[in-house]
């Protein structure tokens, strides 16, 4: 049967952010024996548990409720016309307006934007408005607006994003707003009863009540470099939900609502929150940074104990060994086995081995790769753990110093498009078929900065960046990000002038 995870926002016509995600989901067989005919002794697992007291939600909710807010991103769409030949090409408000838009006597029928709504929950953490969200609620979103339990509205500003995490933290100007505590999710407990609060429905909050199912769980939703070590909870998480508060019986916050699993993609049973243990060092990273100190343990590795649709039985090489066969090779029963050391890494410049097994980080024990995400994520490059192995089936501590996604300690700066120094436009449909071009993007100036210093000149098309083909400007955007963190830090350009003359370039994008 196949089940639907997807992010918890809602929408209006095309959403901003809002994704789905299928899974492979195995339908559980239950076999029950209510009768004891097999005449086998038969100890109830909860006869010696102490009863559960009536707990009392009253007050948590009441403390958490108006600390929850109602997020509207809006994506302002770009405005579009029939060009006469059934193509459909960008039309310029103010060439419109002055008249200029009839070019080639078909004229233009006047374009109808259609901009984008999207709407999910958010936590405000601090009385002067900094409110924790997900990143797919206001990712690429224009203009944010949020409105209070109260029913009061305000402007909201981004101050950095974390796709890896999900995680985006948004400004609203103001004082003496009502906030929601933070709670340490570490200590939260499987069974232990907890609230999820949100406003998905702009109908000011809404409180669900359950119980912690699971925790550190993965579900493969944020792809590569996600960091995912979700907590689970049957509390109902609806769409709109994402951003929204999972408070313990305190009314502390514990998590961050972000996905429920779901055939129908309703709510059915199980829903997914990003602990605060992630959460707090994220936000901090963005308020001072801009953008997140992330820290890797360098390895490629796997959960000892399976994970996801990895299974205890499957085999796992040529050798037909499975991941049992491996527990008893190592005498362990869970924890990471590390399969391979990245280079550079911080794991190739410490005594971590291939085939070791990480059951530890800090005193903290570790059991699954969710585990271990969890822990290094809590860290900044230039962090010292110390990391528990098991080799040979003994015990043994290794000191680690974290690195970036460079290979170093330093700290990695928010780098946007301004540090190009250049401007940038879609190849126009004249200049494409002059040049018998499909796509490109032209530099229409260029400034101080990184594309004058690597001798980029105005005119130049970018045919392809870092070998991806360059279509928008956005294109451009994602492959300068990625290279700003990759450990090379250059962008590489290949293109052509309008006189045809070829064009390669190499941009450094280190800075001081």
């Amino acid at each position: 049967m196949l089940g639907v995870v997807l992010v918890a926002a809602i929408s209006t016509g095309a959403a901003v952010g809002t994704s789905a995600y299928l899974m492979n989901k195995k339908q559980p067989v239950y076999v029950t024996d209510s009768t004891n005919t097999f005449n086998q002794p038969v100890r109830y697992a909860g006869l010696n548990a102490v009863a559960a007291e009536n707990t009392d939600f009253t007050q948590a909710a009441e403390s958490t409720v108006h600390g929850v807010v109602h997020i509207k991103a809006t994506t302002n769409a770009k405005q579009y016309a029939d060009d006469g030949r059934g193509q459909q090409q960008y039309v310029d408000p103010f060439e419109y307006f002055f008249g200029f838009g009839g070019r080639g006597g078909g004229g233009f029928q006047r374009p109808q934007p259609q901009p984008r709504v999207g709407s999910g929950s958010g936590v405000i953490i601090s009385t002067d408005g900094y409110i924790i969200t997900n990143n797919h609620v206001i990712d690429g979103a224009d203009e944010i607006v949020v409105k209070l339990n109260d029913n009061r509205e305000f402007k909201g500003r981004v101050i950095g994003t974390d796709p890896n995490s999900d995680l985006a933290l948004v400004k609203i100007e103001g004082d003496d707003f009502p906030t929601v505590p933070i709670g340490d999710s570490d200590a939260l407990k499987v069974g232990e009863w907890v609230l999820a609060v949100g406003n998905p429905f702009n109908l000011t909050s809404t409180v669900t009540a359950g119980i912690v199912s699971a925790k550190a769980r993965t579900l493969g939703v944020y792809g590569i470099g996600g960091v995912e070590s979700f907590i689970q909870t049957d509390a109902a998480i609806n769409q709109g939900n994402s951003g929204g508060a999972l408070v313990n019986a305190k009314g502390e916050l514990v998590g961050i609502n972000a996905v429920l699993s779901s055939p129908t993609g309703a709510y059915a049973g199980y829903g997914f929150a990003i602990p605060t243990s992630v959460m707090t060092k994220v936000v901090s990273d963005l308020k001072q940074y801009g953008t997140v100190q992330r820290a890797l343990l360098g390895i490629k590795g796997t959960s000892l104990a399976g994970d996801g649709d990895m299974m205890s039985d499957q085999p796992i090489d040529k050798s037909g060994a499975t991941l049992a066969d491996k527990r008893k090779e190592f005498g362990v029963v869970d924890g990471v086995w590390v399969r391979e050391i990245v280079d550079g890494g911080s794991a190739a410049g410490s005594d971590i081995k291939v085939d070791d097994i990480i059951i530890g980080i800090d005193g903290k024990k570790v059991q699954n790769f969710a585990d271990l995400q969890e822990a290094i994520a809590q860290h900044r490059p230039g962090d010292k753990v110390t990391v528990k192995v098991m080799r040979d089936k003994k015990e043994k501590n290794i000191d680690v110093t974290l690195k970036n996604e460079q290979g170093t300690t330093k700290i990695v700066k928010d780098a946007g498009m301004e540090i190009l120094g250049a401007a940038f436009k879609e190849l126009p449909d004249d200049l494409k078929r002059q040049l018998n071009l499909g796509y490109g993007l032209q530099v229409t100036g260029v400034t101080s900065g990184k594309m004058a210093d690597a001798g980029v000149r105005k005119g130049f098309i970018i045919l392809k960046a870092n070998d991806q083909p360059m279509r928008k400007v956005s294109d451009l955007e994602e492959v300068m990000k990625a290279a700003v963190k990759s450990p090379n830090q250059v962008l590489f350009l290949t293109g052509v002038f309008p006189s045809g003359k070829r064009g390669y370039y190499a941009v450094d994008l280190t800075q001081e």
